[in-house]
């Protein structure tokens, strides 16, 4: 519950941040009011040959949980979070993307991984929209904000491509009343990338995909300030957030005049 209603966070970050408490509470033994800075320090020194991230992870739960919610910093102030390598991301082609595609069955799986190829939403954002979140007319989506914590969403849309399996094949073929775009069971939709994955011999993820958009869209002339409004990554600096006009209408025109293209 602190996790949730004080810290605003995800529900996903919640369950990490108490998986690695319980696992740091078990490998301690102690009732956490008696756990002391080398308690910590022995704990954290099992990690020091994982990946920094992994590290930073740990760290991350133990403040949460000492300093905000036991108001005991002091056993977690002198421990600094690493620094992290900037990994290069393996972007796929165009062509490896067409091919994945193609190797989807059904139009229900195209539609969504043409959602993710042309508007840039995450993962879970594609996944938990409701028609009120899509505007038809103006191909627009708005991802439900109060869903996401502290992730940041904004307005995006989906091209010309998306548009069209998306009315012509991929509703008439509903006949269900769910208020989900995408409604797939977990497990369902989990196997659709393995089986695609097989056929192809390619790699892709969504993550992948929003990846494979910043770069279609930077390479189309689009301005990092607004590829990173699409991907909900509006700056907090004032300067871009006060003089730069993130209207829907302006990010309309701009999306449209890239015309980007997935399957030609």
């Amino acid at each position: 519950m602190f996790c949730t209603v004080d810290l605003n966070l995800m529900r996903r970050t919640v369950r990490d941040h108490l998986w690695r408490i319980g696992r740091f509470l078990d490998s301690v033994n102690k009732n956490p009011l008696n756990i002391d800075r080398n308690d910590v320090r022995e704990y954290l020194f099992e990690f020091r040959d994982k990946h920094p991230s992994t590290y930073s992870g740990e760290l991350k739960s133990l403040k949460v949980f000492f300093r905000d919610f036991m108001g005991m910093e002091h056993l977690v102030q002198s421990f600094r979070f690493p620094r992290i390598p900037i990994a290069i991301k393996n972007v796929p082609s165009k062509r490896e993307v067409q091919t994945f595609y193609y190797a989807l069955k059904a139009s229900k799986a195209r539609t969504l991984y043409l959602f993710y190829a042309t508007s840039g939403l995450r993962k879970n954002e594609a996944l938990s929209l409701t028609f009120n979140n899509v505007d038809l007319k103006r191909t627009m989506i708005t991802p439900s904000q109060k869903r996401w914590g502290t992730k940041n969403t904004w307005v995006t849309f989906f091209n010309e491509e998306a548009e069209e399996i998306l009315l012509k094949k991929y509703l008439p073929s509903r006949s269900d009343s769910n208020s989900k775009v995408f409604p797939f069971a977990k497990k369902t939709y989990q196997q659709l990338w393995i089986d695609a994955r097989e056929e192809t011999g390619i790699h892709i993820t969504p993550q992948k995909l929003r990846d494979f958009f910043c770069q279609q869209m930077g390479e189309l002339g689009v301005p990092d300030r607004y590829i990173d409004a699409f991907c909900g990554r509006v700056p907090k600096s004032v300067l871009a957030r006060h003089y730069t006009d993130y209207s829907p209408e302006r990010l309309k025109r701009i999306y449209d005049r890239a015309n980007l293209k997935v399957l030609s």
